[in-house]
């Protein structure tokens, strides 16, 4: 279960390891809610695998005690007529619905039920009062978890922090991704520039994600602007759309640098871009796994980013990319700086970060990690 399959890792996770489980002989059901206005589906991806996706009406991303309170009533009757053995809940909202309609689900309670963290809302996202509210109820829907996963070290140390649970209650299952199929299988540099109107030699920055206020697009205009100011002959792509970017295309516009940056909205192929950038940024406020950055390593291609979340275990400082300080813009084009003027330690940051992403965030190994979790937690519950 997740509570909505819009652009981003959990929504690619989810549908690969519904499909990955469904060949290993598990019969799956994956139940999602609706997008949020102005959100990008990425339903496209499960509809190629086969996964069909089960609509939980009234279940969103936003907070409403009416239509929240139905989404666990119609959850807990799709329970009790499909009586799973496991029910995997994934990001915060669907995972205290999911929760709360197993403990409402009588007989049919799931015997195992498992939680994954994608990052967490518990700090940063609301204000005092209602984040201690969230921590105090991810604590107690922790004490009815068979098994809590986090999907990097990082983001289980902070919820271990935050007090969600014991460390030994986690494990750690990083994302599966099919690179191969999103990013490496296409070398569309050339052709891409010439659409984009992009010189072959000029130094292109690329950013892919969500226009939103955790994403903090406007570090990312103020960066490229000082680069540019610095004499480098450079170009910005934002790829990707979402509720602030008519924000940031004004604010492109104040700095002076729109005639510098492409606005490119969503796409559903991305490949063709990472071939064109010769570095990503990605000056997130939070995250839990990008992504994008994994995207732009297995496409060869160094990340500049924050050192927030789990970025720190995709993105290794000095070796794939540079991490820098959370809101800390001059490290930012210091670091894009470095890498238009040495063309040479890009290739060898590209190469370095492609040769490591391809096997740690691959397909076969994620369901090769939740196929052995699942067998042992079915073991020791018949035991």
């Amino acid at each position: 279960m997740i509570a909505r399959v819009n652009m981003g890792g959990p929504a690619l996770h989810v549908a690969y390891l519904t499909a990955g489980l469904r060949d290993r002989g598990y019969d799956t059901t994956l139940v999602a809610g609706s997008l949020a206005r102005g959100e990008d589906s990425m339903e496209f991806v499960a509809d190629e695998l086969g996964v069909e996706v089960e609509r939980l009406p009234g279940l969103r991303r936003d907070i409403s005690p009416v239509r929240d309170v139905v989404a666990v009533w119609r959850l807990a009757q799709v329970i009790r007529r499909e009586r799973p053995a496991i029910l995997h809940t994934h990001t915060a909202k669907a995972g205290a619905v999911g929760r709360l309609a197993a403990l409402l689900a009588g007989d049919a309670k799931p015997p195992i039920v498992v939680h994954t963290f994608h990052g967490h809302v518990l700090r940063g996202y609301f204000g005092p009062l209602r984040s201690f509210g969230f921590r105090l109820l991810e604590r107690w829907l922790a004490r009815a978890t068979t098994a809590l996963i986090a999907v990097s070290p990082e983001v289980r140390d902070d919820l271990v922090a935050l007090g969600v649970a014991p460390r030994e209650r986690f494990t750690v299952v990083r994302l599966g991704i099919e690179l191969a199929h999103r990013v490496t299988d296409v070398d569309g540099r050339d052709e891409t520039r010439r659409v984009l109107g992009i010189g072959p030699d000029r130094f292109t920055v690329g950013w892919i994600g969500r226009m939103t206020g955790v994403k903090r697009t406007g570090d990312v205009l103020l960066a490229f602007k000082q680069l540019r100011d610095r004499g480098v002959d450079a170009t910005l792509c934002l790829v990707g759309d979402g509720p602030e970017r008519d924000h940031v295309e004004r604010r492109a516009h104040e700095l002076g640098i729109m005639r510098s940056t492409l606005f490119l909205g969503y796409q559903e192929d991305v490949a063709p871009f990472y071939a064109a950038f010769d570095a990503m940024i990605l000056p997130s406020g939070n995250e839990g796994t990008p992504v994008s950055a994994i995207e732009s390593l297995a496409a060869g291609r160094p990340v500049v980013a924050t050192r927030v979340g789990g970025v720190p275990d995709v993105v290794r400082d000095g070796e794939d990319g540079f991490l820098v300080d959370r809101g800390a813009v001059d490290q930012l084009a210091d670091a894009l700086a470095r890498l238009a003027e040495d063309p040479s330690l890009r290739e060898r940051m590209g190469e370095a970060g492609r040769e490591r992403v391809l096997a740690r965030y691959a397909v076969d190994r994620l369901v090769d990690d939740v196929d052995r979790l699942y067998r042992a937690l079915l073991a020791d519950r018949r035991a």
